[in-house]
């Protein structure tokens, strides 16, 4: 791969007349594009008969790509099996919790523990792997295409008997299966393997040891399928790099850690949504996100858009500037290259709304001009490619976790553990403070300061781990709800908070969720919603305190001290400010701090290389002029919607 900050998007000629191809590239060039992502969706036209193959005019695709320069991160098209697959195999094709069999007409429509399936995505991923092994335009292998968009998981038989394979092998007798789950209750001890089926539709809640299985085995059957074309490319190409594109923070049916191991870079997508008040500030927390699932290396980019999307209710256009400052802000989070969907807007097909680099009404158009200034931008921000972006602060996110809260049967349906996780990652982010996300079991020993705001569910692993990083002089906040479940989901009894009563020397033994639209007021003055607790402090300190309310008098917020450090407990969900307040406290006490100050709607993050050359990327979101201060007192005028980038030589 070359240096510097790739710049492109998805590259899909097949929709368009040869003719136009070389246009594209010649319009590519003039944008600054130096890498695009082929073959995604070309399956149907690569093999459009089941063993034949037509490779002639993706031959010509690349060979143009390479005369011009521009890398390809090659695909293999295994995301959409063409007509005929779902025609000759139709028991490959996905089935819904209710039984229904799901057919084609749209994108991975498949099951992904169908032998079939797995076979014919091996087969055409070999032909590609074979044919372009070696040309000057590959890059990177682009493996799939948003693994679990759309088929996360499937009921049908081939699934049972895949998802009892994999129990055997978690669980190992049904000894240890029955207790997992406390089958015990409502009579549904097995005793046989066949017995057990995924959680298709029931007249109840289903087992919540089994959903949350199956939730554990459905994304392992897709990292399985990534590993299998993975190692057959590695084969063919071993010296390209492979990787397929994540959808951190916005999809929750992968567990990205898992697929973070698998990848040898990772890359996600990530796209705005309209109906967020701040929709930047989610974009920050993807963007934290992809860079921790690479151990805080660079990543890519692999999809935003360059205005509207086509799946949402209200697909917003950009304003102008806006294009820019998001794909400023991943950069200065990590991200080593910038790409979009697509390159060229789609005349036909589901897509044709979607925005592109190259809009319908061509280059005399906003998104052009805008398009084309980006990638010229990039190109003199080259030095900027391989610096990394440093965290005193994580959030811990476990999928396992947000998968067990998700059963229907819980204390509070309001309590959203991901969104919970991104609002005070927004705090944070309102506090200039940059934030990396952890895993519960991962290492923290870089850290001043660990969040748990929703960890419902935490191993004894995870538990001991968090122990661990106060005992050793670190400070933790943890949030209501949270330590409860061991990872079966089984209740950690005597008393919640479960795992870390002893951590955050608080007892509760009851919790008193909140109808809608109903507040607690806190002594402290601010407020409580959704949740609260009849809490009482064993060991800990109490900050704030109920003043009304069933829990009236019971604490709020704690702290307790323990080891060399530190560790808070809030008992409800705090509003905004209340919660800002909290967390301003925990990082003074970590010795957390921004890289600069700057103003509310400014958002300020630094990149850094090894010799300590840096780069403090200031953006700003309002429509008011506003100045940062940068380290040492120099002052940096950002203008509205404006960005400026301040290098620093190294030492």
């Amino acid at each position: 791969m070359r240096g510097g900050i790739a710049y492109g998007g998805d590259w899909n000629p097949e929709q368009w007349p040869e003719e136009t191809w070389a246009e594209d590239v010649a319009l590519m060039r003039e944008a600054g594009v130096t890498r695009v992502s082929a073959g995604i969706f070309s399956w149907s036209l690569l093999e459009p008969a089941e063993g034949v193959y037509d490779f002639g005019w993706f031959d010509r695709v690349l060979d143009l790509l390479a005369g011009a320069g521009i890398e390809a991160c090659l695909a293999t098209p295994t995301a959409a099996p063409p007509p005929w697959f779902a025609h000759a195999y139709p028991e490959a094709l996905p089935v819904d919790a209710d039984g229904r069999r799901l057919h084609h007409g749209s994108r991975q429509g498949f099951c992904p523990s169908s032998p079939v399936y797995r076979a014919k995505a091996l087969e055409i991923t070999e032909r590609v792997a074979l044919r372009y092994a070696g040309h000057p335009a590959l890059a990177v292998w682009h493996v799939h295409n948003e693994y679990g968009c759309h088929n996360a998981r499937c009921y049908c038989d081939a699934s049972a008997e895949a998802f009892r394979a994999w129990l055997r092998g978690r669980h190992g007798t049904l000894e240890a299966l029955n207790d997992a789950w406390g089958t015990a209750f409502w009579s549904q001890r097995y005793s046989d393997w066949e017995q057990i089926l995924p959680p298709r539709a029931t007249p109840s809640f289903t087992n919540p040891g089994q959903q949350l299985d199956f939730r554990r085995f459905s994304s392992d059957a897709l990292v399985e399928l990534y590993t299998a074309e993975r190692d057959l490319l590695k084969k063919i190409t071993p010296d390209v790099p492979a990787t397929t594109n994540l959808m951190a923070g916005a999809h929750w049916d992968m567990d990205c850690w898992a697929f973070a191991a698998e990848v040898d870079v990772v890359a996600t997508d990530h796209y705005l949504i309209g109906g967020r008040e701040d929709p930047h500030i989610d974009l920050a927390f993807a963007a934290d996100y992809a860079r921790s699932l690479n151990g805080g290396r660079p990543w890519l980019l692999m999809e935003h858009s360059t205005s509207a999307v086509n799946w949402q209710g209200r697909n917003l256009a950009k304003a102008p500037g806006e294009l820019r400052r998001n794909s400023l802000a991943h950069l200065a989070r990590g991200a080593d290259a910038i790409m979009f969907f697509q390159w060229r807007a789609s005349r036909a097909g589901a897509e044709k709304w979607h925005s592109a680099m190259l809009p319908h009404a061509g280059t005399g158009t906003k998104v052009w001009r805008e398009t084309a200034a980006l990638g010229a931008e990039l190109a003199g921000l080259a030095e900027v490619a391989g610096s990394t972006v440093r965290a005193e602060a994580a959030i811990l996110l476990d999928h396992a976790s947000v998968w067990a809260q998700d059963h229907p049967a819980q204390p509070s349906g309001d309590l959203d553990p991901a969104e919970e996780a991104k609002r005070w990652h927004a705090a944070l982010w309102r506090a200039g403070i940059t934030c990396d996300l952890a895993h519960p079991e991962g290492d923290l020993s870089g850290y001043r300061l660990v969040l748990a705001p929703a960890l419902y569910l935490v191993s004894d692993a995870g538990a001991a781990n968090l122990e661990g990083f106060v005992r050793r002089g670190g400070v933790a906040v943890a949030g209501p709800y949270s330590g409860i479940v061991d990872e079966h989901d089984r209740v950690r009894l005597g008393g919640y908070p479960g795992a870390w009563r002893e951590l955050l020397g608080v007892s509760t033994e009851e919790f008193f969720p909140l109808p809608p639209g109903r507040a607690l007021r806190l002594a402290g003055g601010g407020t409580g919603r959704i949740w609260s607790e009849a809490a009482r402090a064993t060991t800990a300190e109490v900050l704030d305190s109920y003043a009304d309310g069933p829990p009236a008098g019971a604490p709020a917020w704690t702290r307790n001290a323990w080891g060399g450090g530190t560790a808070h407990y809030l008992t409800t969900r705090l509003d905004d400010a209340a919660l800002a307040a909290v967390l301003a406290a925990a990082c003074a006490e970590a010795r957390v701090e921004p890289p600069a100050r700057a103003p509310a709607g400014v958002e300020v993050v630094r990149r850094a290389h090894a010799d300590g050359r840096s780069y403090l990327f200031a953006i700003n979101h309002t429509g008011d002029d506003a100045v940062v201060t940068a380290p040492g007192g120099e002052p940096v005028p950002v203008p509205a919607g404006d960005v400026r980038i301040v290098r620093q030589p190294g030492g």
